[in-house]
This record gives C-alpha cells, structure tokens and sequence, in this order.
C-alpha cells in the first residue's frame, strides 16, 4: 500500500459540494497519516487565497473552513497550478498555509516512484 496520495481539484465555489468531498477526501488521506498532497487547478486555485472558502457547501456538510484547518493540521500540503494561478490574477501574497504556487514537475517529484493513491475531482 502506499503512504501517498493526491488529490486533483479543478473545482472552486461554482460547485462547492464537489469541493467538499474533495477536502473530505484530503483530510481522511491526511488524518490517516498519509503524506497527502491536492493539485489546485483552473477554479480550484481561488480556494488556495485567504478568504476565499467560506461557507456550507449543503444542509449537513461540514464547514469550508473546518475541513481545511483539519487538514493543515494534519500535514496536508497545496500544490497551486501557476498558470492557473497567474491566468485569474491572484495575488501570491495572500495564499493559505500549506499552499505552494508548483506545477507538474513538482508534483510528479513530490510523488517520487513508490506512486501515490489518487483522486480526481
């Protein structure tokens, strides 16, 4: 089994229930003690700036902002696509903890060769 895992977010507010399970996703992988990493691309990237996830996705899910702090604690990491992020005109300043502006190369050497488990939301 690996120790690592992935998570793809393409996803921002405009569909904010996907997004939560993605974090719901994350935080298990993270709270499990897996090395646990989510690729933040095109809509996704806004959720990497301060402020930015706020709210309840739907009547029962569990706050934005909760799961992320779940998941900082946890030792979960952010990868922001640049091209993505620099396209929307964000400002690299204001980035949440744990957020890091990387590409794919990044990423694939973040994942090494023992692989990771992967999600894609």
């Amino acid at each position: 089994m690996t120790a690592k895992a992935v998570i793809s977010l393409t996803t921002g507010l405009e569909d904010a229930e996907k997004a939560t399970v993605a974090f719901l996703v994350a935080v298990g992988a993270a709270e499990s003690g897996r090395a646990t990493l989510m690729f933040m691309t095109k809509e996704a990237v806004r959720l990497a700036v301060h402020g930015v996830a706020v709210g309840v996705a739907c009547d029962g899910c569990p706050p934005l902002p909760d799961l992320m702090k779940r998941y900082e604690a946890a030792g979960g990491r952010y990868y922001v696509c640049p091209i993505c992020f620099d396209a929307k005109k964000l400002d690299k300043e204001n980035l949440i903890p744990g957020a890091e502006i990387q590409g794919t190369i990044p990423m694939w050497q973040w994942i090494g060769d023992e692989g990771a488990t992967t999600f894609s939301y």
